[in-house]
């Protein structure tokens, strides 16, 4: 999705981050793809535009956004954190074979819950649900996966 300055401005005042350059073209390139990218992926997006941004500025700046709750860590299986700019409900496919992460929304997931007795006393604030395969690019390229 396309953000204005206008948007951007307005969800950064909503969770209280200042706006700069900067971080407005990280969270542009993190909001504009699906792809779940890495922080270096993200570093070399917004290098094309900002030849003077730094690696250490994507990463600060991805932390400063993860706790204002603008981003979102997706860490599922991979060595390395991927990021998410949708911060909405929903849940992820997970290619155990290219790695990929595809977004799944469905009313049915944001609907699970766990009983009482099941939860032991915990106060649950939210659940997220990933489903682990082989993605069909993988599954054709892979005579032996299950």
């Amino acid at each position: 999705m396309r953000l204005n300055h206008a948007e951007l401005l307005t969800r950064f005042r909503r969770h209280a981050v200042r706006l700069t350059r900067q971080r407005a073209a990280i969270y542009t390139a993190l909001a504009e793809t699906t792809s779940h990218p890495t922080a270096d992926d993200l570093y070399q997006t917004v290098k094309r535009q900002h030849p003077m941004m730094s690696r250490n500025t994507v990463y600060y700046t991805l932390g400063v956004l993860q706790q204002a709750g603008l981003v979102q860590e997706v860490n599922v299986g991979h060595e390395v954190a991927r990021f998410d700019g949708n911060v909405t409900v929903h849940h992820h496919l997970i290619c155990l074979g290219c790695r990929q992460i595809v977004d799944v929304m469905d009313e049915g997931l944001n609907q699970l819950a766990v009983s009482n007795g099941q939860a032991r006393g915990f106060r649950i604030l939210g659940h997220r649900v990933e489903f682990h395969g082989y993605c069909a690019g993988c599954q054709r390229g892979k005579l032996d996966v299950p």
